[in-house]
């Protein structure tokens, strides 16, 4: 195959240090954001997301001192339906470990929202942001505290009438978590595109949109599965019990709500959907191999290992009935595998010049 070089615009040494500097800082919260996505996975399988029940963003920040702190706390969860129907045996010791985790989800993300504003308006402030980055930039600072405001409709939904948050509002939460992780990587590798390079011949990006469409819906399924608990339904593959799919698992009275609602079918769907993945994963990866571009086929070879991980511990997971470690890791999983085909993607584009 011929080569074909695509010479990007010119830049000068100051506009090049900005665009790696800023690339930088965007991949560093995008860390965080990783990191909060694996802690977040890990304080929900622990059950708990509901340990801190009032919204402070500020004093928030300080956990109880003494004694009395740590029971005022005690208290104010044992007003709550999770508590007084599954966690009645817990003692104030037990409470401190499921409270741990869900102030460390809430700190890391004061932290990432910190990390994020303080450089966004010194580089402005500066004026290093490139031309056409100021709004971009803006929006994930604007999505990031909008973020925050979800968490907290999240929670809110299982402080009165449920024992658990609305697996809806979850998944809402995760989404849009990945959404800013997805936005932070993608504008990160935009400033950090090579000015001259091989391109790539048209149409090997055209698995993608269906890919990033199938993930997005299995994202939201993984959430309807964590919140359902319907990763305990079957424990067995590739057949769920005795077949592929379970006999009668469709109840009428439900409708089509048997998708977001019915644990059995939800984990159908979601094993539906991560073989759909796989097929179509794989036929991306082959169409940026065959290109012969070695550039290309790196990036391939990084994606096909993260899916064949996610999928590895998809089944681990189920197998092993959900143990904590599996299920935090396939939590994870999934946020790698996300930029691992943000990072496919955008070296698969056949473009004329940076964004």
């Amino acid at each position: 195959m011929s080569e074909t070089l695509v010479t990007l615009p010119a830049t000068d040494a100051k506009t090049r240090s900005s665009r790696r500097a800023i690339a930088t800082w965007l991949l560093l919260v995008a860390g965080l954001v990783f990191l909060m996505v694996v802690v977040g996975g890990a304080t929900r399988l622990t059950e708990s997301g509901l340990s801190i029940v009032e919204w402070k963003p500020i004093s928030g920040a300080i956990p109880p001192l003494t004694d009395a702190d740590w029971q005022a706390e005690f208290e104010a969860y044992k007003k709550i339906p999770e508590y007084q129907q599954e966690h009645a045996w817990m003692s104030l010791e037990d409470f401190k470990g499921i409270f741990w985790w869900e102030w460390s989800h809430r700190l890391l993300g004061r932290l990432i929202g910190l990390v994020y504003a303080i450089p966004f308006f010194w580089f402005l402030a500066r004026r290093r942001i490139p031309e056409g980055y100021k709004k971009p930039l803006f929006g994930l600072l604007l999505l990031g505290g909008l973020q925050g405001a979800i968490g907290w409709w999240m929670v809110s939904s299982g402080l009165s009438e449920r024992t658990d948050v609305s697996h809806y509002r979850l998944a809402t939460h995760l989404g849009v978590a990945l959404t800013i992780y997805a936005g932070l990587i993608w504008t990160a590798l935009n400033l950090l595109a090579d000015r001259t390079r091989q391109n790539v011949p048209p149409g090997v990006n055209r698995w993608a949109l269906p890919f990033f469409a199938l993930l997005a819906l299995q994202i939201v399924m993984g959430a309807f599965v964590a919140g359902l608990n319907a990763g305990f339904a079957f424990n067995t593959w590739p057949l769920m019990g005795d077949s592929f799919a379970p006999p009668h698992m469709w109840e009428a009275a439900l409708g089509w709500l048997n998708l977001s609602e019915n644990g059995v079918v939800v984990q159908f769907v979601h094993r539906c959907i991560a073989y759909a993945l796989a097929i179509v994963g794989v036929l991306w990866i082959l169409a940026g191999w065959r290109t012969g571009i070695v550039g290309m086929r790196d990036r391939a070879m990084i994606f096909a290992i993260a899916l064949a991980a996610q999928i590895t511990l998809g089944i681990l997971t189920i197998i092993h009935a959900v143990p904590i470690p599996l299920g935090v890791a396939h939590q994870g999983g999934a946020a790698a595998l996300l930029a691992a085909a943000l990072y496919y993607a955008h070296r698969g584009r056949s473009i004329t010049r940076v964004a």
